[in-house]
């Protein structure tokens, strides 16, 4: 955070403190608030780490290199590093730092030394749409990132025995307290009330003629074919080619990539085979909304551009895979996407995120103005939570080369908050912030 935002901030906190009273938080805001304290504060007695040591709400609620070198040495993040207990087979820590990986022992704890998998962290924002699947919650990249019964109940306490362990003997009552039911309950209510409640109603009138063209490859099941494994854009599958829906799991061949950064270390990175025990080589379907701010991609964070990653499914690694072959049974044909195909796409992925960024951004300042609490965000947060929105918008498009009139309307709502504070201000930039979503998409402004 700069000094300048840092001042601001310290306005809208007094601001908040002396001229309005505290908003009265409704039984099911209690709820979700007290599943914010814990993800973010509650170490359950363990080495230190929270849920959101790792999954960061100033980072969209993940983690990546480019964050994780903004941290202090002594962030709980790198317990590995200050505590001998856990020095050997809890983390890497130049894997963690360099690409974003974390270490799972998703098929037991026996042989440490080798049995792992090394991970990206997955953001945790719309999950109310995306964890739903005919076989069961799906969590975590392969699906079953959690214990038992797999919901986000289970994930907690998993995460916990997991992540948050003093020694690698994970004995609880020593190591770790496991959460309460209460405080599954109230983790769970937390993270389905993040991001967005109801995924897209495709097609979006999208001004960009780029993104425009690159939502209708999207959804085409005779071009891009996404839309099939990413209805509306989001992490189920298209009804019409799988009768059920849903969150799915796919060998999409990304184990089988060249190359990838952490295999060109001198660091140990054994294959990850997904789904299961032992695994059948298997990952759910991630949203992608939220795609082009939350990179590097894909479980192992292999590929550190959204371009990238479209791309990915144009390469050999991908139709060489069982899902290109259920792909192709499906469509008839495997996916064939030119450059300029693929930066389309990438497009409408940004356009989408950029607008999912301006929406949370004025929901929060709205908050802010309105003096409504929001359950999930610490009312003292919410200016800053807009800030880092704004933000990813203008990052999301500017390296897009897309909407250079909406990131001048972008950057006018970062200086209407920066640079005064106030109720004002956060009206100001709420008017230039629709100023940049009539930009990108045709909308009513009264609604």
């Amino acid at each position: 955070m700069t000094k300048t935002v840092g001042l601001c901030l310290v306005g809208f906190a007094l601001l908040t403190g002396c001229q309005h009273p505290k908003p009265i938080p409704q039984p099911q805001d209690t709820l979700v608030a007290l599943g914010r304290d814990l993800f973010f504060n509650e170490t359950f007695s363990g080495n230190g780490r929270t849920c959101g040591t790792c999954h960061r709400a100033e980072n969209n609620f993940t983690i990546d290199p480019t964050f994780i070198a903004t941290l202090p040495d002594n962030d709980p993040l790198f317990v590995v590093e200050f505590t001998p207990a856990l020095k050997k087979n809890f983390e890497n820590p130049r894997l963690l730092r360099e690409f974003g990986l974390i270490t799972e022992n998703l098929n037991g704890f026996n042989d440490l030394d080798s049995n792992f998998t090394l991970r990206g962290v997955p953001h945790t924002l719309g999950l109310s749409n995306s964890v739903n699947s005919p076989a069961g919650p799906h969590t975590g990249w392969s699906g079953d990132g959690a214990p038992g019964d797999a919901t986000l109940r289970s994930f907690a306490t998993g995460a916990v025995i997991q992540h948050f362990t003093k020694t690698l003997n994970r004995m609880a009552g020593i190591d770790f307290r496991l959460p309460t039911d209460k405080e599954l309950d109230a983790l769970e209510a937390f993270q389905l009330s993040l991001g967005l409640h109801k995924d897209l109603q495709l097609p979006l009138q999208l001004k960009s003629p780029v993104a425009f063209r690159g939502q209708a490859i999207f959804n085409d099941p005779a071009t891009g074919k996404c839309g099939i494994c990413h209805f509306n854009a989001g992490a189920n599958a298209d009804p019409a080619f799988f009768k059920y829906g849903g969150n799915l799991n796919f060998n999409t061949g990304v184990e089988d990539l060249p190359d990838q950064p952490a295999h060109l270390t001198s660091e140990f990175d054994p294959p990850d085979d997904g789904f299961g025990f032992p695994g059948d080589g298997t990952f759910n379907v991630p949203p992608l909304v939220e795609a082009a701010d939350t990179g590097p991609f894909f479980h192992n964070n292999s590929v550190s551009t959204i371009e990238g990653a479209v791309a990915f499914y144009d390469g050999e690694a991908f139709n060489n895979s069982p899902a290109a072959k259920t792909l192709a049974k499906l469509t008839g044909s495997q996916i064939e996407l030119d450059a300029t195909q693929i930066v389309a796409i990438a497009a409408f992925l940004r356009v989408i995120n950029a607008l999912e960024n301006i929406r949370q951004s004025q929901q929060l300042l709205n908050s802010f103005v309105t003096r409504e609490i929001l359950g999930n965000t610490e009312f003292e947060k919410v200016v800053h939570q807009a800030i880092e929105e704004i933000r990813d918008a203008i990052n999301d498009l500017r390296s897009g080369g897309l909407h250079p009139k909406a990131v001048d309307y972008l950057q006018k709502a970062l200086r209407h908050i920066e640079k005064r504070g106030g109720e004002k201000s956060a009206r100001d930039a709420l008017l230039e912030l629709d100023n940049a979503r009539e930009d990108m998409i045709e909308f009513n402004r009264t609604k």
